[in-house]
């Protein structure tokens, strides 16, 4: 018996009939803040280079996989199998230069290129795309969310309407380095706090702008 199945065993007991009180409670979406602190707490054993608690809070983590899946069991959903079968059959799915007949891959740079090949080509789920831009978290942080907004722009060569926009784009990326960000970026939040604005949500509404103008440039053009 291995501790993977241990650890299964142990979250399905707990939310036995007679198990745990809190654990029978829980629900996909209460466990929500819970997986968000675990992978902030790990995230942060990363940058310590924290072995010892990191391994703590990987299991952590993976607790939450465990919980949900359970939860999904329960109620005639999906397990645990499915979930390990679906993501191992994407990875080497997606992997035809390590798995397949596909001749083999010199960079990282080529092995992200042929998996976005792949990943186009495959069913999606979830709700349907609409529009010019991939659909991004809800929860995603704004800065993630912008730097994949324009990584799409520059991807996919959409149209900017604002020209102000790209030039300062272009400036700031010939001359920056990680120091410089961090204290920008530094100065823009505490200069925020200090005027009582909101930095996330404003680069967040930014970020909803250059999209909404994108998308109207686009269409405009065809």
């Amino acid at each position: 018996m291995s501790s993977l199945h241990d650890l299964r065993t142990t979250i399905a007991r707990l939310r036995a009939p007679d198990g745990c009180p809190w654990d029978q409670e829980q629900t996909h979406a209460s466990l929500v803040r819970c997986l968000i602190d675990e992978v902030s707490e790990l995230i942060e054993t990363i940058d310590r280079a924290d072995m010892a608690h990191m391994r703590e809070e990987l299991g952590d983590v993976l607790i939450q996989v465990y919980f949900h899946a359970q939860i999904a069991e329960e109620a005639g959903h999906f397990d645990l199998e499915d979930v390990a079968r679906e993501v191992n059959e994407k990875l080497v799915r997606r992997h035809p230069h390590v798995f397949g007949d596909h001749a083999r891959l010199g960079s990282a740079g080529e092995v992200i290129t042929k998996w976005e090949e792949i990943k186009a080509q495959e069913k999606k789920n979830g709700p349907p795309a609409t529009g010019l831009f991939k659909p991004q978290p809800p929860r995603l942080p704004a800065t993630m969310l912008a730097e994949s907004i324009w990584k799409q722009v520059t991807k996919k060569s959409l149209p900017v309407p604002d020209e102000t926009l790209r030039d300062a784009i272009d400036a700031k990326a010939a001359t920056l380095d990680d120091a410089t960000l961090g204290r920008e970026l530094f100065i823009l939040a505490a200069a925020a706090r200090a005027r009582g604005l909101d930095p996330e949500g404003a680069l967040r509404r930014q970020s909803d702008q250059v999209m909404q103008d994108v998308e109207a440039a686009a269409q405009s053009n065809s």
